[in-house]
């Protein structure tokens, strides 16, 4: 009697540790776009009927809304990008999200072939493009083709220089949506960047790597500078490969989504299959050897066998026990300042609103109050919304002397990427060993959306292998999504 007592309950356990692997829970904590794209691979790489695919996913997010740093803003019931505001033509995570939502594409109205640039030093505008009322399109392209002669005249062969150092950099990053087949899973930043042939540019500033080059001071002072600034909130004295993204991110083709690029991890949630838990902050990560016990802002405990932080830890106090470690980072701040009125002219010493650019970049100068000034909307002559970025909080005196209208201003400040230093030292995938993941590590090497899900796949990969041993993901999803055309022929 005792003997068969001694099989069932071996038995029992067995089906309890079956149903444990066969139904593990994940737990996510983040709602942008590294945490919805994790727990979309996790569905989309897991074959169907297959233990992965009957993974219990809870995603947390501290916020009312989902989306992270990708946010909108409503000026007098418009609506405008806050944060994460641009995606490359190259970006196909991003653009096979959506296709897969159903999501429309928007082309910015202030592209690179359009719009007029103008760089401040503080006291005078030291370049200026050509500008036009007359908004013919015939007409616009004489005048793009001028701007793009004048900028030939000023910087010389350098902007070849610099567009080919940006087209080698990205077509390295292309190798990250290689075929299963030819591309490994990574456990560290580092060994994902060597693999792709971009480490180096880790290592060494973007002032450095352009200077390598051969690309011209005036190019990197003036153009380079402005662009860095604008994208990171940084000088050129970034890590290469962030600057190299940096560049990339001006360059022609760029969109966002209709809507709010929000959209995306909105959608990708909600057809993921997941426990969506807003307003509610982790504030403590207890391992408990088989599993994670997490306890939350609402005074709940969750247990978990796996758990992903999908969102900077840089400045969330997570209680961890045993503690982790990581390297020591800061994150850049950017202040994004949204004012529907009018520029005063007489601040950049002009005498009329038309002469001013649509775009004011900045050199890098301590005592320069913005690093840039774009025009989102053009309402009419005399009433137009625009967005400033800048280091610091822009009081109302500053305001009142850059602007002669202030009809509304909303203020946002953004901790929006690494202050990134060369050369650059990475979090691993795996802070504990074990099935604590960190997405966020990626974001040393470079922060942009498309990057944010290019290492939430490779996490989602690492998940189900680690997890579930030599389990055969699902390749259909990943090859369907990109033509092998798109990746052979891409071009910037």
């Amino acid at each position: 009697m005792s003997s068969i007592l001694a099989i069932i309950i071996c038995l029992l356990a067995l089906f309890t540790q079956s149903q444990s692997l066969s139904s593990p829970t994940v737990c996510i904590i983040g709602s942008g776009i590294a945490g919805s794209s994790l727990a979309h691979f996790l569905r989309s790489y897991s074959p169907p009927n297959s233990p992965p695919s009957a993974a219990r996913i809870l995603l947390f997010e501290r916020n009312g809304i989902v989306g992270g740093r990708m946010a909108t803003v409503t000026i007098s019931g418009e609506t405008f990008e806050a944060g994460a505001s641009i995606l490359h033509p190259m970006n196909y995570h991003a653009s096979n999200f959506t296709k897969l939502l159903n999501l429309k594409r928007r082309i910015p109205p202030t592209s690179m072939s359009s719009f007029s640039l103008g760089i401040w030093n503080g006291n005078k505008f030291v370049f200026k493009t050509l500008t036009f009322e007359f908004k013919n399109p015939f007409v616009q392209k004489i005048v793009s083709f001028a701007n793009s002669l004048y900028m030939l005249l000023r910087y010389g062969f350098s902007l070849f220089k610099m567009n080919s150092f940006v087209e080698v950099t990205v077509n390295k990053f292309l190798k990250y949506y290689q075929s299963f087949e030819t591309r490994p899973t990574f456990e560290t930043v580092d060994e994902m960047l060597q693999w792709a042939g971009l480490y180096n540019l880790t290592t060494c500033t973007l002032q450095e790597e352009l200077v390598n080059v051969a690309l011209s001071p005036l190019l990197i002072q003036e153009l380079v500078t402005v662009i860095t600034r604008i994208n990171y909130g940084q000088s050129v004295y970034i890590s290469g490969l962030a600057g190299a993204v940096s560049l990339a991110g001006s360059g022609g083709g760029l969109w966002s989504i209709e809507g709010g690029n929000w959209q995306m991890a909105s959608g990708l949630i909600n057809r993921s299959d997941i426990e969506l838990h807003l307003h509610e902050e982790i504030l403590s990560i207890f391992n408990l050897g088989e599993s994670y016990e997490l306890n939350s802002t609402k005074g709940r405990s969750y247990m978990c066998e796996v758990t992903a932080i999908a969102t900077p830890l840089d400045e969330l106090n997570i209680q961890f026990t045993p503690p982790i470690s990581i390297p020591e980072r800061q994150l850049q701040h950017t202040h994004a300042t949204f004012v529907r009125g009018l520029l005063n002219p007489g601040y950049f010493g002009l005498q009329t609103v038309s002469e001013i650019p649509e775009l004011v970049g900045t050199i890098e100068d301590p005592d320069l109050p913005f690093s840039s000034i774009s025009i989102l909307k053009r309402h009419n002559e005399t009433d137009m919304t625009y967005k400033v970025f800048s280091r610091k909080a822009m009081p109302d005196s500053l305001l009142d002397n850059i602007f002669s209208v202030r009809k509304e201003t909303i203020r946002i400040d953004w901790g929006a990427y690494p202050h990134y230093k060369a050369p650059e030292v990475f979090a691993p995938f795996i802070l504990d060993g074990q099935h604590l993941y960190y997405v966020n590590a990626f974001e040393n090497a470079a922060s942009t959306m498309e990057t944010s899900a290019v290492a939430a796949e490779n996490v989602a990969r690492l998940i189900l292998s680690r997890l579930f041993g030599e389990v055969s993901l699902s390749t259909s999803y990943f090859m369907s999504s990109f033509s092998d055309d798109e990746l052979l022929h891409a071009e910037l």
